[in-house]
């Protein structure tokens, strides 16, 4: 692909509900292996170590200790789990009425992020709705006083927000988040966006990567931003 640059982000979900996909994670074996091929691969490509961390509030102490422990590039806070279960699945929905659990999933973000001390920018803001019913028609705005607290809260702290392709690979087909939250981003004062695939296989790889670019444009984003041990560079679209 031409990439000068890649960052591996092993998820890590601590306490994922029982009997589900298992996202514990070997760190040890995982950074062995990645300086291995960092060190393989250096004339080609500049390997960065990631994580990519599943927020509940009781983890918290849990996340910090881990974080503080090992030398991250890049840390990523990521919603999942919502009274401990999971909106990619369709039996979470059922009952419920697709708003009030929308509303819920942005309210307990705002509180995880709060909460949390070691991160550098915001995985797919509203990933939740990705999986909401097909029949549900999601509006941005009907939530916007969560959302742009959630914003104000990264800007607050000079943290990121990543704009996330893999919903390209959904029925939403889009990024996440949704352009308008982007633009509120941006009206609020933020100023720096990571971008990244979330690819999970190798044919997913920067995957709609060009279709950002011209949206950050339109907006007048010029830069996208990078992490290495922790601290953010700033590129040139």
């Amino acid at each position: 692909l031409g990439l000068e640059t890649i960052c591996f982000t092993e998820h890590y979900d601590e306490d994922y509900p029982e009997g589900e996909d298992d996202f514990s994670l070997d760190t040890s074996a995982y950074y062995t292996t990645l300086c291995i091929l960092k060190e393989q691969y250096a004339s080609k490509i500049n390997i960065r170590f990631g994580v990519e961390l599943g927020m509940q509030p009781h983890l918290v102490a849990l996340y910090t200790k881990y974080v503080q422990s090992w030398p991250f590039d890049f840390v990523i806070a990521s919603q999942h789990v919502l009274d401990h279960a999971d909106p990619y699945y369709p039996s979470f929905w059922n009952g419920k009425k697709p708003s009030d659990v929308i509303c819920s999933y942005f309210e307990e973000t705002l509180k995880n992020l709060q909460l949390m001390k070691e991160y550098d920018t915001l995985a797919h803001l509203d990933y939740i709705v990705r999986y909401a019913p097909t029949d549900y028609k999601y509006q941005p705005e009907q939530f916007r006083e969560i959302l742009e607290a959630i914003l104000q809260t990264l800007i607050q702290k000079d943290l990121a927000l990543e704009i996330n392709t893999s919903g390209f690979k959904t029925p939403l087909s889009r990024q996440n988040p949704h352009e308008k939250i982007i633009e509120w981003y941006l009206a609020l004062g933020g100023e720096m966006v990571t971008i990244g695939s979330d690819a999970h296989s190798p044919e997913f790889l920067a995957f709609h990567f060009d279709e950002v670019a011209v949206l950050l444009k339109k907006y007048g984003i010029r830069q996208y931003t990078v992490f290495e041990k922790r601290t953010p560079v700033f590129y040139d679209i």
